[in-house]
């Protein structure tokens, strides 16, 4: 087993980042630097990606080795018995979710921002097929098909016809975040469903603003409701971590640390 990769800034409370897609923290800089002066920020890069592991095979992920690889990080980087903050987002915060079922005295309070676990809603079995519909047509046509019906799905509406395109080669396939993250992410960790029922460590369930009315903004109702957590709206989308950068680390921070903290 390798050691885990993470990245380090900051000064505070720890404050673990746990991104979505494949893990590749790519385009995190400006809210990690926004989140310094209030935080030790540890950024979780679970494939590597960002560590010289971009183009080595990658197979089949499991939510519980990404969850079991963020438990590394905090003992390597937590003092003692302390406690942490934690951020997941997309498949990021599907980690999150089981890092706090197995291991909640490690934990704080955790955020997960627009968790896939659609297998929550009372459509869930169908919404689980739509995603596994997805890695299928990565599969036979590549990204841009693919990209175009998870748009579909996500915005909760019919998809239309496709754009024709080709598959990867595997060559191809490595040396693109987006590309392993539809081949070997997107189908195990929207298959994954949290067990209902309140944590033991407080939680947070986020939806971004732009995404209301679309199925991860219900998605993360319903998983708040199921989980006795609060709900709490970022800015943005899917994409808010992103898209604001600035804000969205003021929303964090005044949900981690409440509403009297100073940006």
């Amino acid at each position: 087993m390798t050691d885990p990769h993470y990245d380090i800034t900051g000064h505070g409370p720890l404050l673990l980042l746990l991104p979505g897609g494949a893990g590749h923290p790519m385009g995190l800089g400006p809210m990690t630097e926004s989140l310094a002066g209030h935080f030790t920020v540890v950024t979780y890069d679970p494939l590597g990606l960002a560590h010289g592991r971009l183009g080595e095979p990658v197979e089949d992920q499991r939510v519980q080795d990404w969850s079991d690889g963020a438990r590394r990080v905090l003992d390597a980087t937590l003092p003692g018995d302390g406690s942490a903050y934690v951020l997941g987002t997309s498949a990021g915060a599907i980690a999150a979710l089981d890092l706090l079922a197995r291991r909640p005295e490690r934990l704080r309070h955790v955020v997960a921002h627009e968790p896939p676990c659609v297998g929550v809603l009372p459509d869930g079995a169908r919404q689980q097929a739509a995603f596994q519909e997805i890695c299928a047509v990565y599969r036979a046509k590549g990204i841009a098909a693919a990209g175009a019906l998870m748009t579909a799905v996500l915005e909760d509406r019919a998809a239309g016809e496709l754009p024709e395109g080709q598959p990867l080669t595997r060559e191809e396939e490595l040396m693109s975040p987006m590309a392993l993250s539809l081949a070997h992410v997107l189908g195990p960790f929207t298959a994954y469903v949290p067990e209902a029922g309140p944590p033991q460590a407080r939680l947070t369930v986020a939806a971004g603003t732009d995404s209301r009315g679309q199925l991860l903004h219900r998605t993360a109702e319903f998983l708040a409701k199921a989980q006795q957590a609060d709900f709490v709206e970022f800015p943005g989308g899917h994409l808010g971590i992103l898209q604001h950068p600035v804000d969205f680390a003021d929303r964090l921070t005044r949900t981690l640390l409440g509403t009297g903290v100073r940006s």
